[in-house]
């Protein structure tokens, strides 16, 4: 089992960046595809990114494209925890939402309980 743990949600004016963590522990973590996805009240979650478990592959949603870049970390001398970022610059209002981290393992799917970001006009 893959536990995720997100920080680094918050409050941004429009034009404005933040960057998202997503601490990822358990046995496989390094086998797993770390993403984040996102959503708004009424609508489903949607696909924002992610990055393969090696991170020499990575995907984005179109909206992403150009403005947000995600990132993986293996922790050294740890083989249990990985860290996931993503960097969201151009912050528009349509970026607001709660984002969840996700780890992915062919069907095997996890996810963190989410971190909101807002983003103000």
């Amino acid at each position: 089992q893959i536990q995720l743990e997100e920080s680094g949600g918050g409050l941004v004016q429009s034009g404005g960046s933040l960057r998202l963590s997503c601490r990822a522990s358990g046995r496989s973590v390094g086998s797993y595809v770390l993403g984040w996805y996102r959503q708004t009240p009424g609508a489903e979650r949607e696909f924002v990114a992610d990055i393969s478990h090696r991170g020499t592959t990575t995907n984005y949603a179109d909206s992403a494209k150009g403005r947000f870049t995600i990132s993986r970390n293996h922790t050294t001398g740890d083989s249990t925890k990985n860290t996931v970022y993503l960097q969201m610059n151009s912050l528009t209002v349509e970026d607001t939402a709660v984002y969840y981290c996700n780890s992915k393992f062919k069907y095997v799917n996890y996810w963190g309980q989410g971190t909101q970001v807002t983003v103000s006009s």
